[in-house]
């Protein structure tokens, strides 16, 4: 990835910037959405350090929690625990996330590690809310782990996906191509267990009345969507600016459930994600996925990585809620839930179809588990849909896991991915961290 756009860009019109006013949104479920007050005038960025008290989980003194630091004093990232008001520094027995959550006593050892040093839980927080960069402040809970994504697990979603396809990415036709679809399709697939007999069936009605997608073979069909979100390392963490491509005209935020999985296919423990997506250039063709999906700073994890313990297991995993809120800079205002209740594949199945016998990761990874949230309301004009504004505030939260806050901004604007496996490296080992480690 470079740090500056290919020259044909500048050539093209930027992403719209938050106007001055906004129309009053169209009326829509409640259960779903909360309606935006247009306001009087532009009142300026939200304040990240607002967001201080949430960022952690609701049951925190009974989370295992780990993260990762960026400490300017040594250059590099710590390993760290939440304990009490302290992150404790464990890099001295696991350099890297990834060696941590190998062990098989991890979430033990996280409680128990002596730690020699330790960061001021809430100034780190701070530290990351205000953008500081002289000080400590939380990165990506997540380093040499693969960063894969399953989509399309989620009905409402997928049916978006089948109009995205349908509109062939264009933002203005996608309500009149809606309105088709859902009519056609729209109360068939609400039950259907994929790769049943009954959703082969529905696959041969809908094919043989012209309805049949590339997204309904992956949403129904006996196999998951897995694919690469982006490269290893170039996640970024709550509090840093997450990224679109400013020729997209048509995009949105993901809220999902990301689950870290070590190398032999075990779920250690969960953190929550933003699959940042722009829905006009995947849905110009499926091909383009990577550039959808995989730009500068379209990544974003965290806060903390909880992992599964007696207070925490998967079936809590399951039952998870997750909000998005969105507030822009021009008073716009939504929020969405998403259950994972109601995704169609167990987040475990979505896992054996990643790691195993066809496919292997030495250092982990970290899985994307997909998202019901598809907004369809109007934004800036009538049929045009959700799409992103310059300075969005996105919050992720759910309370076991806690807030994932960011800022929107351009992938090109946003600070370059530099520090990759090679920095990394050589860090760990300017700080004799790549010996055997202590325990």
């Amino acid at each position: 990835m470079t740090d500056s756009p290919p020259p044909h860009q500048d050539t093209v019109p930027p992403a719209r910037q938050a106007p001055e006013r906004v129309e009053p949104l169209a009326p829509v479920a409640q259960d779903t959405l909360t309606e935006g007050v247009p306001g009087e005038a532009d009142p300026g960025p939200v304040e990240l350090t607002a967001l201080l008290p949430p960022l952690l989980p609701e049951d925190a003194d009974r989370a295992t929690l780990v993260g990762r630091v960026f400490d300017p004093e040594v250059g590099g990232p710590c390993v760290v625990a939440v304990r009490g008001d302290r992150l404790v520094d464990l890099t001295p027995f696991a350099p890297t996330m990834s060696e941590l959550l190998e062990r098989p006593d991890v979430a033990e050892f996280v409680r128990s590690a002596p730690a020699e040093r330790a960061f001021p839980l809430e100034e780190v927080l701070a530290a990351t809310l205000g953008g500081a960069r002289d000080r400590p402040r939380l990165l990506a809970p997540c380093d040499l782990q693969a960063l894969k994504a399953c989509g399309v697990t989620f009905v409402r979603s997928m049916v978006e996906r089948v109009i995205e396809e349908r509109a062939k990415g264009d933002r203005g036709g996608a309500a009149e191509v809606r309105e088709r679809v859902l009519a056609a399709i729209g109360g068939r697939l609400e039950h259907l267990v994929p790769g049943s007999e009954e959703a082969a069936r529905v696959k041969e009605v809908l094919t043989a009345e012209g309805l049949w997608s590339q997204y309904l073979e992956v949403g129904i069909g006996p196999d998951a969507e897995v694919f690469t979100k982006a490269p290893v390392l170039s996640a970024v963490g709550a509090g840093a600016e997450i990224g679109v491509w400013s020729r997209s005209e048509w995009n949105n935020p993901e809220p999902e459930l990301v689950l870290a999985v070590d190398s032999v296919g075990r779920v250690v423990g969960a953190t929550l994600g933003n699959d940042v997506n722009l829905r006009d250039v995947e849905g110009r063709s499926a091909l383009l996925l990577g550039k959808a999906k995989d730009n500068n700073a379209s990544t974003a994890v965290g806060p903390f990585l909880r992992l599964l313990d007696a207070e925490f297991t998967l079936d809590d995993v399951r039952d998870l809620d997750i909000t998005l809120t969105i507030t822009g800079r021009d008073g716009f205002r939504l929020e969405s839930v998403s259950s994972l209740s109601e995704i169609s594949r167990d987040p475990v199945d979505l896992v054996g179809q990643t790691i195993g016998r066809l496919h292997q990761y030495p250092d982990g990874l970290l899985l994307f588990t997909g998202t019901m949230f598809a907004p369809t309301q109007d934004r800036d004009a009538p049929g045009e849909g959700f799409t992103h504004h310059l300075g969005d505030l996105v919050r992720i939260s759910t309370p076991r896991l806690g807030t994932l806050a960011n800022v929107v901004t351009h992938s090109e604007t946003a600070e370059p991915w530099t520090f990759g496996i090679r920095s990394l490296m050589s860090n760990l080992a300017a700080r004799g961290l790549l010996t055997d480690p202590v325990g």
